[in-house]
């Protein structure tokens, strides 16, 4: 896959019939899950792995340096300056922009900038895809720019680790076959830390799945459902294979995004039990077959509490408990996302879990808006907070990645950002609370899926268009090595800010604002 970032490794005929993940859950294979029983059709083993024991924190694994010597192919630009880097010149190119959107660009001047041979343009069809049909930034500046020029640039927007940019890490042959048989992108980075005389490395490998949904979301609720256990699976699987240990799927990955429309059915329909229901029955299967972490985001019903509907956050061991549930703390009311006509604000604070693997928490989706959100995490402990989300790109596409990186940096933990991938259309139109015109879809969910360190490095993403699984090896150490550098935690003033919470919550709060009396009385007197 020309956008796989993975280190070389030696791959098998994704057509043998001796693959070991060539698996029962594809969609082109036959077969149901049962979330209580077997998957009827051809069996897949556990995993058994050296290094690795039941409640062990580490995980050890081959470090490896990207080699930048490589070659990457290039595609020739003509310059709007006059030089192109193959030293041709040619005629220089003008970029209009529209009158009535700042974001609508003439893709003609790109089209214009192309060699013959280049990737035939998508950007203007297709919203899952950039200009020049490319599936992730990383991608498009890979192919333009030589070997140490793209090193470079790395650097600078994706920031060092240890001295280097996000290492890439190897995943078994089996695991790249079937990605190749499932049509999900893969990559997998590793994030270093510095070697400790007191301390041993403890490294966790994580993964985050994205994805589309499979059926149209017309379909009868059982079915669809049963189709994402069935497509997740098979991304669940593969990461069980590459000896992940805490796994996160996407925000409500069991359904079509439908809280844009305000229709209460078929969307609440999929709310399920937090503690018992068949997904969670599903995903403890998997967490113990394969000895894994789970958060599985779902909608929830609390039968215990009159039937509410919460959007929740499962988290199960990886001996296949219940572990425990956060409900998303902030519902959005902006552009398409009507939530608070299905669930409101969550009710479980900041929880942190403490697995087997390290401490985590989940934000959910809206959450990362919130910094105050983000500190409470890592207050009470997270070394790694997932943020599982559906955001659109006509939205929130320039916020993505920043939010999770800053989140990172300003609290010493990891961050796992997670985003749904397509486009979602619903049989009625609907409006928006931007006034504009009544739709049948919420816009384009990009995907774009990527993890970001304590030291303000992060990886690539994962692919703006397809299901994914990102695989990543987090040092947990690095946590507690960034707070003792910078000292955020030290130098912070806790008890002034408290204190300033308390006035501001008072009713007869007064803001601290001194005004230049040459200002006067009034906003009419101001004269420039």
């Amino acid at each position: 896959r020309a956008s796989s970032h993975l280190a070389p490794t030696t791959r098998p005929n994704a057509c043998s019939a001796s693959m070991s993940l060539v698996t029962s859950l594809n969609p082109r294979a036959p077969g149901r899950v049962h979330p209580t029983g077997s998957v009827e059709g051809p069996r897949l083993g556990s995993r058994t792995l050296p290094n690795r024991r039941q409640g062990s924190s580490r995980f050890l694994s081959p470090l490896r340096r990207p080699d930048w010597s490589v070659p990457r192919a290039r595609l020739a630009v003509r310059s709007a300056a006059g030089v192109g880097p193959d030293g041709s010149t040619g005629p220089e190119v003008v970029t209009e922009v529209a009158s009535d959107s700042f974001l609508e660009l003439r893709t003609e001047a790109s089209l214009a900038m192309e060699s013959p041979d280049a990737p035939p343009m998508k950007g203007s069809v297709d919203p899952g895809t950039l200009a020049g049909g490319y599936e992730t930034l990383e991608d498009m500046l890979r192919t333009r720019l030589p070997p140490e020029e793209f090193a470079d640039a790395m650097r600078v927007m994706q920031g060092s680790n240890m001295g280097a940019a996000v290492r890439t890490l190897d995943v078994p042959a089996e695991v790249n076959a079937a990605a190749d048989v499932g049509d999900f992108d893969l990559k997998a980075y590793q994030f270093l830390g510095a070697r400790e005389q007191m301390r041993h490395d403890r490294v966790t490998r994580l993964g985050l799945v994205q994805n589309k949904i499979v059926l149209p979301t017309d379909a009868p609720v059982e079915d669809q459902r049963e189709a994402l256990w069935k497509r997740c699976c098979e991304m669940i699987d593969a990461a069980g294979a590459a000896g992940v240990n805490v796994l996160c799927l996407q925000e409500a990955w069991t359904m079509p995004f439908g809280f844009c429309t305000r229709e209460k059915y078929p969307w609440v329909e999929f709310a399920e039990s937090a503690e018992d229901g068949l997904t969670t029955r599903l995903v403890q299967r998997k967490a113990r077959q394969w000895n894994m972490v789970i958060v599985s985001p779902i909608l929830e019903r609390d039968e215990r509490h009159g039937g509410t509907v919460w959007n929740t956050a499962v988290v199960v061991s990886n001996n296949g408990r219940f572990l425990g549930k956060h409900r998303k703390n902030h519902i959005p009311r902006v552009g398409d996302f009507n939530e608070s006509t299905y669930y409101m604000e969550g009710n479980t604070g900041h929880p942190v879990f403490e697995t087997a693997f390290g401490k985590i928490a989940i934000n959910i989706c809206y959450g990362r808006h919130h910094p105050l959100n983000w500190q409470a995490f890592g207050l009470n402990g997270a070394e790694i907070v997932f943020n599982p989300s559906a955001t659109v790109g006509g939205l929130s596409e320039p916020m993505w990645s920043i939010e999770g990186r800053n989140a990172a940096i300003a609290n010493n933990y990891y961050v796992a950002s997670i985003n749904r991938v397509g486009t979602e259309h619903f049989s009625n139109k609907f409006t928006s609370g931007d006034g504009g015109e009544a739709h049948n879809d919420f816009g384009h969910f990009y995907g774009s899926s990527y993890v970001a360190g304590p030291d303000a490095s992060r990886t690539p993403s994962l692919s703006r268009s397809r299901d994914g699984l990102m695989v990543c090896d987090v040092n947990l150490g690095l946590c507690r090595q960034v707070k003792d550098k910078w000292g955020f935690q030290m130098t912070a003033r806790y008890d002034m800010y408290a204190e300033f919470f308390r006035k501001f919550t008072d009713m007869n709060y007064e803001p601290q604002v001194i005004r230049d009396p040459s200002l006067g009385d009034s906003e009419e007197d101001f004269n420039f």
